[in-house]
């Protein structure tokens, strides 16, 4: 007498998915290892088609593409074949066979349309490729496989910047470093032009750091602001104090406006103008002696040119203001004539009064106006302004020096 088997112990019905799909998946990887040969060379023709920037390649960077091409695809067979826990790293399998020089030819989002194109030459032959009934889960296995491509290339692209960055950093602090130095030769010139700098004429803007800011921090932010005013800059700090090199024909004082607004609490001082970054050492000397002297003018404008701090520099011991003041200033009125600096001196004794200069000199008050007059167009100083008076009074007394070390 026969009985009906019950339908869950038949040995002909009994199924183990698991190792079904064990089954599938290796039945699939002997397809793809079969035709793997012929993906790179597919691979490539698409890139070929659909990729314009592809086709304008040398064709040594195209060979290297077509290796990295032929990497992934292996790298995806072997990745496929595996279960999850035995993978292996896709960034490395795939991008490690490339030269670090294509990583620099390459963009980010150019490597993406390289992974498309190899991932669709897969799904073209998809139903071929793909076991009887493993369709899904080889469909399944691209689609998380072109994910870990897509995010181990994001991985090697941000190391690459990094270390770019932490390249760059030194550079650019190695730059200002040299700069301050007074360092500037053709060698401080090369390490400008691999960080991209070539503007023309320059300026160097000193101030201090702010508070309880790491220096990467605040050499960031100043990039950025120096972006949104279109100027070009290499900044440094040094301890307290931060350097910054602004290149563009632009206004100093514009240019300093958005960089004074990231610095520290303190003032910032500008430079003057000069060519280029050759003489970009002037520059950095007249900011950084304004940055020390500065504390002499407790109401200066923030920030303010390196210039209008020379009375407070020449007083601090800045040679190169003293010089100036000389130079540009004193010598000019004495050229002039004595009557000249004989009205300033008077002017300024008798506490900026027309009248009483007019008296001490037996003068008419028109010939002393005259006389401040020529004095402005000599020296670029009105003695009626308190400030400029200042400087002119400062300017007499280091040419009255000047003048008794060549009698002495």
């Amino acid at each position: 007498m026969t009985t009906a088997s019950d339908p869950d112990t038949d040995p002909a019905t009994d199924s183990d998915p698991a190792s079904d799909s064990a089954a599938i998946r290796e039945q699939t990887t002997l397809r793809l290892e079969k035709a793997m040969g012929t993906f790179g060379t597919a691979a490539l023709a698409g890139m070929e088609r659909k990729l314009p920037w592809f086709r304008r390649m040398p064709p040594d960077q195209r060979s290297w593409i077509g290796l990295v091409a032929q990497a992934g695809i292996a790298a995806f067979v072997e990745w496929f074949k595996n279960d999850e826990r035995s993978r292996p790293a896709i960034a490395g399998e795939v991008f490690g066979t490339a030269p670090r020089e294509l990583m620099r030819s390459i963009k980010l989002h150019h490597t993406i349309d390289m992974i498309r194109v190899i991932i669709d030459v897969v799904e073209t032959r998809l139903d071929e490729l793909a076991a009887p009934g493993g369709e899904a889960q080889l469909r399944e296995a691209i689609l998380r496989y072109t994910r870990d491509v897509a995010f181990g290339a994001a991985q090697v692209y941000a190391r690459a910047a990094e270390t770019r960055a932490a390249w760059d950093a030194r550079l650019e602090a190695l730059v200002v470093n040299a700069v301050m130095r007074g360092e500037v030769d053709d060698g401080m010139h090369s390490w400008a032009a691999a960080l991209g700098w070539t503007s023309k004429p320059v300026t160097v803007i000193a101030g201090f750091t702010p508070e309880d800011e790491e220096p990467e921090v605040t050499i960031d932010q100043m990039q950025i602001a120096a972006r949104r005013a279109r100027a070009d800059v290499l900044a440094g700090v040094q301890g307290q104090r931060v350097i910054v090199i602004v290149g563009g024909d632009t206004d100093p004082l514009e240019a300093a406006r958005p960089i004074a607004a990231k610095c520290g609490p303190g003032p910032v001082v500008v430079g003057p103008q000069v060519d280029d970054l050759y003489d970009s050492t002037v520059s950095a000397q007249a900011a950084v002696a304004g940055l020390r002297a500065a504390a002499g003018w407790p109401d200066a404008p923030r920030p303010v040119l390196a210039v209008e701090l020379l009375p407070e520099r020449a007083l601090d011991g800045d040679e190169d203001a003293r010089r100036y003041l000389v130079d540009r200033v004193y010598n000019p009125m004495l050229a002039a004539g004595a009557p000249l600096l004989d009205t300033l001196t008077t002017y300024l004794e008798q506490g900026s009064s027309l009248e009483a200069t007019a008296r001490m000199l037996f003068v008419h008050p028109n010939t002393v106006r005259y006389r401040l007059r020529r004095v402005s167009e000599l020296t670029g100083l009105a003695p009626t302004d308190g400030r400029n008076a200042f400087t002119l009074r400062i300017a007499l007394v280091l040419g009255r020096f000047t003048n008794r070390t060549l009698r002495a």
